[in-house]
């Protein structure tokens, strides 16, 4: 059985100030997102599903599945406030969507077979498709409880220009998650890699394996999220900042032991743009790529 790969794309970019999505940043006019679509179809996925705004649909028509026509398949499905279990209302107040985990939920009629999320908006690298997709052909096909996630080197994943924040993943012996400790500042100093927050300097070798938000699930995962979606609307109804994400739904079912997650280890390079100060250099890492990739 194929994976899929399912693309989180209906993010707002409100700090880049445009659609990073449609951003044409390659060499040859290829959005970051045409590098993983591509990846994924020569790692041998079936089919991609993006998850996007109503309002991006026309946008997506015209210039982003043309592109895919003789590539792989192609969907999409539609993130929105009001994509909500009977009984819940839309808090008057909220202006962003619930967060990347309700962003895979919406997705659930689409998916029906082992699958991969990443983020639109980041290059991944074309190793990290194929070892998460052999995972989910080999052991997740067999083990719906089998879940994994790409563990980049924190090194690989840095800002030439500030601090970051990354997801540091405790492992243990054999490579399974067991914890991700959020960590909010951390920059290359001239004392080395470290995370400074509060006052407190925690030193760090990067070679820690941090989340980029490249995970491999079962479709199983569709049914908890229902149930820890509507606990969270309840537990948050009065916040309408609140977020659902990623890491917090795979720390609920490995805390109930619903799930297993093994990391798999990438020397791959991760880039991405938060800012638009930031596409200039992505423009140049993608332009030294040897990709000999035309759409």
């Amino acid at each position: 059985m194929n994976p899929t790969l399912l693309i989180l794309a209906a993010g707002m970019g409100s700090r880049y100030g445009g659609l990073k999505q449609l951003d044409q940043m390659g060499p040859h006019g290829e959005t970051i997102l045409d590098y993983s679509v591509k990846y994924a179809a020569e790692a041998g996925y079936g089919k991609v599903v993006l998850v996007i705004r109503r309002s991006m649909e026309a946008d997506f028509r015209q210039y982003i599945l043309p592109r895919y026509e003789n590539v792989i398949p192609v969907e999409y499905v539609f993130q929105e406030l009001d994509m909500l279990p009977e009984g819940f209302a839309v808090n008057p107040d909220r202006v962003k969507p619930y967060g990347t985990a309700h962003a895979i939920l919406v997705a659930k009629e689409a998916v029906k077979e082992p699958f991969t999320v990443i983020n639109a908006d980041d290059f991944y690298g074309k190793e990290p498709f194929r070892i998460l997709g052999d995972y989910l052909r080999e052991v997740t096909a067999s083990d719906p409880s089998a879940f994994a996630m790409v563990g980049y080197r924190l090194d690989r994943t840095l800002s030439e220009n500030g601090t970051v924040s990354r997801g540091v993943c405790q492992v243990d012996e054999n490579d399974m998650l067991l914890t991700v400790k959020e960590m909010r500042k951390i920059a290359r100093t001239a004392d080395g890699i470290c995370n400074d927050e509060d006052g407190v300097v925690t030193p760090l070798t990067g070679e820690e394996p941090v989340s980029m938000n490249f995970w491999g699930f079962s479709p199983r995962f569709f049914d908890s999220l229902e149930e820890q979606f509507m606990r969270f609307l309840r537990d948050h109804e009065d916040n309408p900042k609140a977020e659902f994400p990623i890491p917090d739904a795979v720390s609920a079912e490995m805390a109930s032991g619903a799930a297993r997650v093994r990391v798999l280890h990438t020397q791959a390079e991760w880039f991405g743009v938060t800012y638009a100060e930031d596409r200039p250099k992505v423009v140049e890492k993608l332009r030294t790529l040897e990709m000999n990739y035309e759409l």
